[in-house]
């Protein structure tokens, strides 16, 4: 293993303070927690989310006025404490209540619900996102149900965009549910990944091999190749997205292809452009793209592609200028 590192056990605390001083004017560390937290709060719903350590930049990179107002960062690939998450729910509810966005792993799941339990005894009102994007496996490790992944992302923009204009706890949650239905994402990966205080990866790949439908935490695909072209890597994933959408001609979306960590943006974007053009011959009309690292698996090789059929007031919403590290 190399990694740029000094003690394994010290990643996630020095990775936090690094990251505290290089954004400290607009984020700030709640003391004696590993949850980072916007500065300066509005008046208005507040929002948080966080997981395991090692998805950088989510979901610290997208703190700020627009998406989250606080992000818990657990320990690599391991959900955040039940008390650290409340202290994040207390340090950012302005009064109005927070919405917790959480992606489906069961000790995700488990732990925010734990402290949504601990803030309603507070009387903090509090709802909840659930985000189960990933169409790849239904069941699989950490999971009860399908995974979630990217798409995670574009629903921070989405509810952050609706909550900075003023949305309530219920309308923000209905809000959240309603895209969660409408979100899809699958992955490849050319390589594992490696945590740090494991030292070796989860899997490995043979030179020519590739795996479809693995998820961020480096869990099972549903099937092993020969490493195929950009553009035929391209048409596996979107037949499963077709299959899954079961979309017709003319139908809006907005797609995210997201870097996995070692893929250079190079890469990226010819697989963008060749995503853009099977899609299109499929007559969709596509009016959002990004593409980038914004849901990280440590090292790993590879890129998921997300589709959302999107309502205008979607786009709008993830077309909004916000202020955060990483969007």
């Amino acid at each position: 293993m190399k990694k740029i590192i000094n003690q394994a056990q010290d990643v996630v605390p020095e990775m936090v303070a690094g990251f505290v001083r290089v954004h400290q004017k607009t984020i700030e560390q709640v003391p004696e927690t590993f949850v980072l937290k916007q500065k300066e709060i509005s008046k208005q719903v507040a929002l948080i989310s966080g997981g395991g350590s090692g998805h950088e930049p989510a979901h610290a990179g997208f703190v700020g006025s627009g998406m989250l107002q606080a992000a818990v960062c657990g320990q690599v690939f391991t959900s955040p404490t039940p008390d650290q998450i409340f202290e994040g729910i207390k340090a950012i509810d302005q009064g109005q209540g927070v919405v917790m966005i959480v992606k489906n792993y069961s000790g995700d799941i488990m732990n925010f619900e734990m402290a949504k339990d601990l803030a309603e005894m507070e009387e903090i009102k509090v709802g909840m996102i659930v985000v189960d994007d990933d169409i790849a496996v239904e069941n699989s490790t950490y999971t009860q149900g399908k995974r979630g992944v990217a798409g995670t992302i574009l629903v921070h923009k989405i509810i952050g965009a609706a909550a900075r204009n003023g949305a309530t706890v219920e309308e923000l949650t209905a809000l959240g549910e309603n895209v969660v239905k409408n979100l899809k994402t699958i992955g490849v990966a050319l390589t594992g990944a490696t945590v740090p205080e494991v030292g070796k990866p989860g899997f490995v790949l043979a030179d020519d091999e590739v795996e479809f439908g693995v998820g961020i935490h480096g869990e099972p695909g549903y099937k092993r190749e020969k490493i195929k072209t950009s553009k035929e890597m391209a048409q596996e994933l979107i037949s499963k997205l077709k299959t899954a959408f079961q979309w017709e001609k003319g139908d809006r979306y907005a797609i995210l292809v997201n870097g996995l960590g070692g893929t250079p943006l190079m890469e990226q974007y010819i697989f963008c452009n060749d995503a853009l053009e099977l899609l299109a011959e499929k007559g969709l009309d596509i009016v959002f793209s990004k593409v980038g690292n914004y849901m990280t698996s440590l090292e790993m090789a590879g890129l998921s592609l997300t589709m959302l059929k999107a309502e205008q007031a979607w786009v709008d919403g993830l077309n909004e200028e916000v202020e955060t590290p990483a969007w």
